[in-house]
């Protein structure tokens, strides 16, 4: 089975690919930049083709370009961490739907995109696909509009569509701004106190390389598709996750609680209803 991985080097898709080749799919991994392609552990054993999606051209077939894969699963997205920028409405949005759209008109009929949790708005609590989504940031709409945009596509051409909706995930290659990759960042410093907020709020939590299989099962079935939770289904809290860190690792840090406000685009206590999930892995 031939299976195209777009955001081949992004935080997700190096796992993603990874999980694949463990289990010998022929894969043919994309992203913008051969240079730091090559610097994966997999880019030898993947068919690497680089593409940047702001060159789009709708003259050209991707389907074949891609070697008519079996499966797509596009993980690409530009312009994060940023979540607030006009980009990510103004430009990302329309890039992803015609590049995605093309794949489609031209023959691809199983696609798997993935989406966030931050879809669902200021909403909290358990957090079910059922909901209305409400988000609150450009990032949020783009990715919303980008799935319904999808939708009444598929309602046109006939092809298999699954939403993966991620929640937060940690693990190796994750973005340095994050609270796991600071606090790392401070203890590979041998530096005494962190900074953090008062850690109160509650998320929703998953290794990438979890996150990674899930995403590979989602995308490799048909019997489950539209929008997916991909997520633990349990709430952990900032100090908890940051307690859990330093145990596994033996270390330990002042935690100067209560430094940082908490963000304004998250609510304070969701997490994902995982039902669906569940039905797949």
């Amino acid at each position: 089975m031939k299976i195209l991985v777009t955001g081949a080097t992004g935080f997700i898709g190096n796992h993603v690919i990874k999980q694949l080749l463990k289990h010998n799919f022929y894969v043919i991994a994309t992203s913008s930049n051969k240079n730091k392609a090559k610097n994966f552990p997999w880019f030898n054993e993947a068919k690497y083709l680089a593409f940047d999606l702001s060159q789009f051209d709708a003259s050209i077939d991707y389907y074949d370009l891609f070697e008519r894969p079996d499966i797509i699963i596009h993980l690409a997205w530009e312009g994060l961490p940023n979540y607030h920028s006009l980009f990510h409405i103004e430009e990302n949005l329309f890039r992803h739907y015609h590049f995605l759209k093309n794949l489609v008109n031209n023959g691809a009929k199983d696609i798997t995109v993935t989406g966030t949790c931050f879809e669902y708005g200021l909403q909290e609590g358990k957090l079910s696909e059922d909901l209305p989504t409400l988000p609150a940031n450009p990032y949020a709409i783009a990715k919303d509009s980008l799935r319904k945009f999808l939708e009444q596509l598929q309602k046109h051409i006939d092809f298999s569509f699954k939403w993966v909706r991620l929640f937060y995930m940690y693990g190796e290659g994750q973005n340095r701004n994050s609270i796991l990759s600071q606090l790392e960042i401070a203890l590979g410093n041998n530096e005494k106190e962190f900074n953090m907020s008062s850690g109160d709020q509650q998320r929703d939590y998953l290794p990438v390389q979890k996150m990674a299989e899930y995403i590979l099962k989602v995308g490799l079935q048909k019997n489950v598709e539209g929008i997916i939770n991909c997520c633990s289904g349990k709430p952990i809290t900032i100090n908890k996750l940051v307690s859990n860190f330093l145990e596994e690792r033996n270390q330990k840090i002042k935690l100067n609680r209560g430094v940082y406000p908490y963000p304004p685009h998250e609510p304070m206590h969701f997490w994902g209803d995982n039902e669906k999930l569940k039905k797949i892995i």
